[in-house]
């Protein structure tokens, strides 16, 4: 069963990676993991992290097809678990590459 999780990234930031087989968050070296949502997560992922942007893409990942550690974890005690990705995200799995663009009202979501 394909279950889709999702990463939010700058445009440019994932252009970076657009002739390699895999991709970094710019965070990853720092914390050791890539951030992810579930769908239900992505709108607040937004809100709370990406206020502001006129343009972003959501990732969509198959999680079957990722090659690096996938981790449901709550690291802030708030009873919500996130999937973290610990190491790079194998280009393969990336099943859709949407954009997102901010309404008139200046909000991101999905």
């Amino acid at each position: 069963m394909e279950t889709i999780i999702y990463h939010i990234v700058h445009p440019a930031w994932w252009e970076t990676f657009a002739n390699k087989e895999y991709y970094e968050s710019e965070t990853l070296s720092e914390e050791k993991f890539i951030h992810l949502s579930t769908f239900e997560q992505v709108n607040g992922t937004l809100t709370n992290f990406f206020k502001g942007s006129k343009r972003l893409f959501l990732v969509h990942i198959d999680a079957s097809k990722l090659i690096s550690n996938l981790v449901y974890e709550d690291l802030f005690d708030t009873g919500i678990a996130f999937p973290h990705l610990y190491g790079r995200l194998n280009k393969d799995a990336v099943v859709q590459v949407q954009e997102l663009l901010a309404g008139e009202d200046g909000v991101l979501k999905v």
